[in-house]
């Protein structure tokens, strides 16, 4: 269902240049122990693709992270790492153990969407999958543009700038497209729920008590009027 063209009534802006449709993978150099991002595009890799292609670069160090690379056994500094007591034989990358190493190093990086990254084109952090709320059809990841804090900045300033007109049609849509989606909606389990928000208001940020059962609501991320059922990924 097509969407109205939206305004931006909140001054807050989005960075230009900011590929918000690309995943990023992250990794900590097994050399010196930096995080590194590296910008994967829109489209995810299988671990076996990374494992067989990746070569990727530690920025501070130099460190090469790929199959063809023996595991380091002295750091940047020069100090002996823990790989140094496993011996030539294992940390060798044309050893079995090698290998494996490296299979389960990339496996961990890209094997669920869930492991990948993404950059906020708001604030323009490079965050985990968790820190953006789903939205069907983005991208490969399926995330929203901005991460949930910043999204959370804006609806706290967005939401009062609603009119009565605003607020009585979305109300109509969403009674209509409720019972539209009868059967579709999930039990939403509140603990849960709570954990994933660490216990604030999706939309102001606000800390809530999940025992004053009164003082908070469910409610949609993606809104049940354009037919978005009340699922554990669309709950807030």
């Amino acid at each position: 269902m097509a969407r109205r063209q939206t305004k931006n009534r909140t001054n807050i802006k989005r960075l230009p240049g900011i590929p918000y449709h690309d995943a990023w993978v992250s990794f900590t150099c097994i050399k010196c122990s930096h995080r590194n991002y590296v910008q994967i595009g829109k489209k995810l890799l299988s671990p076996k693709e990374a494992y067989e292609n990746a070569l990727w670069k530690c920025e501070k160090c130099g460190f090469i992270h790929s199959k063809s690379s023996d595991l380091p056994q002295k750091s940047l500094a020069g100090k002996d790492l823990p790989f140094k007591s496993w011996g030539e034989k294992l940390t060798s990358h044309k050893s079995v153990a090698a290998q494996r190493f490296w299979q389960s190093f990339f496996a961990t990086t890209t094997e669920y969407k869930t492991s990948y990254w993404k950059q906020c084109n708001t604030c323009g952090r490079i965050l985990p999958f968790a820190a953006f709320s789903g939205h069907k059809g983005w991208g490969p990841l399926e995330r929203q543009m901005e991460c949930r804090s910043c999204k959370s900045v804006i609806n706290a300033k967005l939401n009062p700038k609603r009119t009565k007109e605003q607020l009585h049609e979305s109300g109509i849509k969403r009674r209509v497209a409720d019972l539209l989606l009868q059967g579709e909606n999930e039990k939403i389990i509140f603990k849960e729920l709570f954990e994933r928000f660490d216990s604030r208001c999706f939309k102001t940020g606000k800390v809530l008590n999940i025992e004053e059962r009164e003082s908070w609501a469910i409610d949609h991320i993606l809104p049940s009027k354009y037919l978005y059922p009340l699922t554990k990924e669309n709950a807030a």
